[in-house]
C-alpha cells in the first residue's frame, strides 16, 4: 500500500506504463485517453498529462485498452480439459477470471473431486473461483456416483477460492422446503455469499420462491419474457453462449440501456474446439456488437456487471484501485486482442501465452479409474414396447431443451426397431460408478445419424454413460470401448471404432495438451459427418444433456425416461394418440 501511494504522488517509479491508449471507462461508458500506469498488480492511475515514469514502458500506439473479461457461469469440465490447460487457452482471449461449477467431477467424484479442482487451480494465471455444487446428484431420479451434503460443503467455503452455492437445480426441493436443500443456502447466506439459480421453465410463482430463498442469478433464460421477468425480480440475467445453448441474440432485446446494469455473460458449456476457434466471452461481446449492442455497453457486461454481480469489486475496470487485469484490443468490434495483462504482467501476445508451462498436478488414481461398466451385449439394449405410439425425446439443434413428442414406431417381435428415414434412433443410458447395474432405453429424433452410434461419459449431470445408435451392435461396441479407455468420446460405424477422445481424469477430462485434445476431437467430428453427412450442430454436446432432468422437457436417466414438466417418470408407450405427428 505505501508503494502504490507513493507511487501515486509521484514520489516512486510505476513498475509499468502502457503509453496512449484508449481505455474504456465502463462507469460512465466512454473512452479516455490515458497511458496506463501499474504497480504492485494494482492500477494506480489513468495520466492523461504524462507525468508518471515507469521502470517498464510499452507504446499502445491509440488502441483501445478494455478491462480482462469475466465469465459469470462454466463448468471447465465441459471443456474437456484440467484447469490448468484452460487457463492457458482461455487467457489469450482476454478472459482474466471464470467463475465456475465444478459440479460435473462432483456428480463422479464428491469431495475428493472438488479438492482437485481448487488445487488445480490455485496456482493459475487465470483467477478461477468456484461455486459449490448444491445440487448431487442434480434430482433424486438418477444415480450419480456421489451425494453431496451441506456437511460435505461446509468445510470449503473457508477457501478464498468459493465464492458461494453453485446453480440450484432442484427446484421443487426449494419450493417444497426440503431440510437439506435450505441447509445448503443457508451455508451461502451465513457466509455472505451468492447463491446461483437455475430456472429453466419457471413461472412466476416458482420464480417468487427462489427469491424468498435468496437465490440470485438465472442462465437458463431462453426467451426475451423469460429474462424480463427474472430482472423485474431483481435477479442477473446471465446471458448464455456456448456450444449446445446459444441464447444470445434471442435475449439481447431485453437488454436496453436502462436495465442494461442486471445482465451478464457466461458460457456454461463449451466444448474446447469452439473455444480455440472463437473463444468464449470475447466471442459474447463480438457477437453482441454485430446484433447492435453499443460497444462499451457491451464491454460492460462481460467485465463491470459480471464483478460486481459475484461482488468481485477489484475487477471488472480499468480504473484507479482495481486489479490491473487488462486487454489490448487491434479492432474494437471484432475483438481482435492483440494482448493481455495479469495482475500487471504480460501473460499473452498475439494469441499465445507467454507464461512458460508448468507441470499439472497429480490427479488421484480414484478419479482416474472412475468407469464400472459390465460388458454390454445386445439383449442389455432391447427396448420392449406393448404399443407403438410411445413417448419420443425430441431435440433441437443449438438448445439443451427437448420437446416431447409422440408417434408411431417400428415394432418387430414385442421390440423397438430405429428407423433411420424416420429418424427415430435409439437413446439408452447406463450407471458407470458404483457397479449398481442400472440402465434404460428410450426412442430419440433428431440427432440424423444414418449409419453407427456414439456414446460418451459426459452426460449432464450424473455423468453416466449416455449411447445412441442406429442398430445395437455398433451400440454395443461404442459402449464397451468406453469402458476399455476408461471413459470419453466415441464414434463407431460397421463394427468400426472410427475415432475416439479419451477422458480419463473422472470419464470427463483429458490429461494430453489442449492443442492434441483438439487434433483429436477434429477426428471425432469427421467420424460423425461418416454417420450424419449434413449434421449442422454439435451432436456430442446436445447428446451429452439428453440424461439431465431438471431441463425440459423429456430426457433419460438411467432410471427410465423423465419428463421434466411433471417431474416423474413416465412410461414408453403413450396413453394416447397425439394429433400431431413427425413427418417423415
Amino acid at each position: 500500500m505505501k508503494k502504490n501511494i507513493a507511487v501515486s504522488q509521484h514520489r516512486q517509479k510505476a513498475d509499468f506504463i502502457l503509453r496512449n491508449a484508449k481505455i474504456a471507462d465502463v462507469f460512465s461508458l466512454k473512452w479516455k485517453e490515458a497511458d496506463l500506469v501499474v504497480a504492485n498488480g494494482k492500477i494506480i492511475a489513468l495520466d492523461t498529462e504524462g507525468k508518471y515514469e515507469a521502470e517498464k514502458v510499452e507504446d499502445a500506439r491509440g488502441r483501445w485498452v478494455i478491462p480482462g473479461m469475466i465469465d459469470t457461469h462454466i463448468h471447465i469440465e465441459s471443456t474437456m480439459l484440467t484447469p490448468e490447460q484452460f487457463s492457458r487457452i482461455i487467457l489469450p482471449f482476454g478472459v482474466t477470471s471464470v467463475i465456475a461449477d465444478p459440479h460435473e467431477i462432483a456428480n463422479v467424484s464428491g469431495t475428493e473431486g472438488l479438492k482437485y479442482m481448487l488445487d488445480a487451480a490455485k496456482d493459475s494465471p487465470l483467477d478461477i473461483y468456484y461455486m459449490l455444487p448444491s445440487s448431487v446428484p442434480a434430482t433424486s431420479f438418477e444415480h450419480a456416483g456421489a451425494v453431496l451434503k451441506a456437511s460435505d460443503l461446509a468445510p470449503f467455503l473457508k477457501n478464498e477460492q468459493v465464492l458461494g452455492i453453485a446453480e440450484v437445480m432442484d427446484y421443487p426441493a426449494v419450493l417444497s422446503c426440503d431440510e437439506e436443500m435450505l441447509a445448503k443456502i443457508q451455508l451461502g447466506h451465513e457466509h455472505g455469499m451468492m447463491i446461483d439459480g437455475h430456472g429453466a421453465g419457471l413461472n412466476g410463482q416458482q420464480l417468487a420462491g427462489y427469491r424468498a430463498a435468496g437465490i440470485h442469478t438465472d442462465h437458463e433464460c431462453i426467451t426475451l419474457e423469460e429474462a424480463l421477468e427474472r430482472i423485474e425480480m431483481g435477479m442477473y440475467v446471465l446471458v448464455r453462449e456456448g456450444s449446445a445453448s446459444k441464447n444470445l441474440k434471442a435475449l439481447l432485446p431485453a437488454i436496453p440501456p436502462y436495465n442494461a446494469r442486471r445482465f451478464a455473460f457466461c458460457t456454461d458449456d463449451k466444448h474446447l474446439d469452439e473455444i480455440i476457434q472463437e473463444g468464449t466471452i470475447n466471442h459474447s461481446v463480438k457477437l453482441a456488437i454485430a446484433e447492435g449492442i453499443e460497444v462499451l455497453q457491451a464491454i460492460q457486461l462481460a467485465t463491470l456487471n459480471a464483478a460486481e454481480c459475484y461482488r468481485l469489486y477489484d475487477k471488472g475496470a480499468v480504473a484507479p484501485g482495481f486489479t490491473a487485469d487488462f486487454v489490448l484490443l487491434d479492432d474494437l468490434e471484432e475483438m481482435k486482442i492483440a494482448a493481455v495483462w495479469k495482475n500487471g504482467v504480460k501473460v499473452a501476445e498475439d494469441g499465445e501465452m507467454l507464461l512458460p508451462e508448468t507441470a499439472p498436478i497429480d490427479v488421484p488414481a480414484r478419479i482416474c479409474h472412475s468407469v464400472h461398466l459390465p460388458e454390454v451385449k445386445v439383449d442389455d439394449l432391447a427396448l420392449p414396447l406393448k404399443s407403438s405410439f410411445v413417448n419420443i425425446i425430441g431435440i433441437i439443434p443449438n438448445q439443451i431443451v427437448t420437446k416431447k413428442l409422440q408417434d408411431y414406431v417400428d415394432v418387430q417381435d414385442g421390440k423397438f426397431v430405429p428407423n433411420i428415414e424416420k429418424d427415430f434412433l435409439k437413446l439408452a443410458v447406463f450407471e458407470r460408478h458404483l457397479h449398481r447395474g442400472t440402465k434404460s432405453v428410450a426412442i430419440v429424433h433428431g440427432l440424423g445419424l444414418k449409419a453407427g452410434a456414439i456414446a460418451t461419459t459426459i452426460a449432464h449431470d450424473s455423468h453416466n454413460v449416455i449411447a445412441v445408435g442406429t442398430n445395437d451392435k455398433d451400440m454395443v461396441l461404442a459402449l464397451n470401448e468406453i469402458q476399455a479407455i476408461q471413459g470419453g468420446l466415441v464414434v463407431v460405424k460397421d463394427g468400426k471404432v472410427l475415432a475416439n477422445l479419451e477422458l480419463p481424469v473422472a470419464g470427463l477430462m483429458t490429461n494430453i495438451p489442449a492443442r492434441e485434445a483438439a487434433e483429436k476431437l477434429r477426428a471425432l467430428h469427421d467420424a460423425l459427418h461418416e454417420l450424419n453427412p449434413t449434421l449442422h450442430f454439435h451432436l456430442f454436446l446436445t447428446l451429452s444433456f439428453l440424461s439431465l432432468p431438471v431441463i425440459p422437457a423429456l430426457k433419460l436417466t438411467d432410471t427410465g425416461l423423465f419428463d421434466v414438466e411433471q417431474f416423474r417418470h413416465i412410461p414408453i408407450e403413450a396413453e394416447q394418440p397425439s394429433q400431431i405427428k413427425i413427418s417423415s
